[in-house]
């Protein structure tokens, strides 16, 4: 006898009992699941590769902090403002005692790059900006822009510029800004500029002029086992390399 075609409904019902599996089931995921700053994603990409099995998802560290607060399946959160770090605290989404610095960094004015050096008061930032704007995080909420403001107060210069910066969502936008010419002049990190042929540091804030930029790491209350290992390697020497190799400064409470 020759062989029968299939059966059309019988093939209807297990091409969405498969769906349904899959929907349940969901995709696969990966071990390590890292929300972090933007302003770490050259020496957060090597480690995860070098690690194996990790993701990471990047933007401003208010955004990271929130949707992890909301539920978001991270395993492991790397924050660039230790603020944002307490409020996860104190919402009981991360483990207290897993908390720990992992670098630190510097803050500093970026201009196109054949800008010279830009002095650090009205007059030299108004020279350079002409009728342009600053470029930076925004000031209530990304690391980069609430160092920045604390820097231009502390100067002395946040009332005759404050109406003329350009606020943006993380820290590699405002990096984004000044390399495209659509802003002269950016508040940035000094890792940041390194990745950019197109900007050059034009001046460097004192760092008595705002909090120290810290950058903190915590596993969260739900982290798979992996993610504590994960961590360890971010502290250990591998870390250390790869974060002092993209321009990173140590950790705040390693420095004597």
């Amino acid at each position: 006898m020759a062989p029968q075609p299939p059966d059309s409904r019988a093939m209807l019902i297990r091409a969405f009992s498969l769906a349904v599996c899959c929907l349940v089931s969901g995709p696969a995921r990966a071990e390590v699941v890292v929300f972090a700053a933007a302003s770490l994603k050259e020496p957060l990409d090597a480690l995860a590769v070098e690690f194996g099995d990790v993701v990471v998802s990047y933007g401003g560290s208010g955004t990271m902090a929130r949707q992890v607060a909301l539920g978001a399946p991270a395993d492991l959160v790397v924050l660039a403002n230790v603020d944002w770090m307490n409020v996860l605290v104190d919402g009981g989404h991360v483990r207290p005692d897993s908390i720990g610095d992992v670098a630190s960094n510097d803050l500093v004015m970026i201009g196109a790059a054949n800008m010279a050096d830009v002095v650090l008061d009205i007059a030299g930032i108004g020279a350079a900006l002409g009728d342009g704007r600053i470029a930076a995080g925004l000031t209530e909420a990304v690391p980069a822009g609430i160092y920045a403001k604390q820097a231009l107060i502390s100067l002395g210069l946040w009332e005759d510029m404050a109406d003329r910066l350009a606020e943006v969502d993380n820290v590699r936008a405002a990096l984004a800004l000044v390399a495209r010419g659509q802003a002269p002049l950016g508040i940035v990190y000094a890792t940041d500029a390194r990745v950019s042929d197109g900007v050059r540091v034009v001046a460097t804030f004192p760092g008595g002029s705002h909090q120290p930029i810290r950058y903190v790491a915590a596993l969260t209350r739900g982290a798979v086992p992996e993610a504590a290992a994960f961590l360890a390697f971010l502290h250990g020497p591998a870390g250390r390399a790869a974060f002092a190799g993209a321009g990173f400064l140590p950790p705040v409470d390693s420095v004597e």
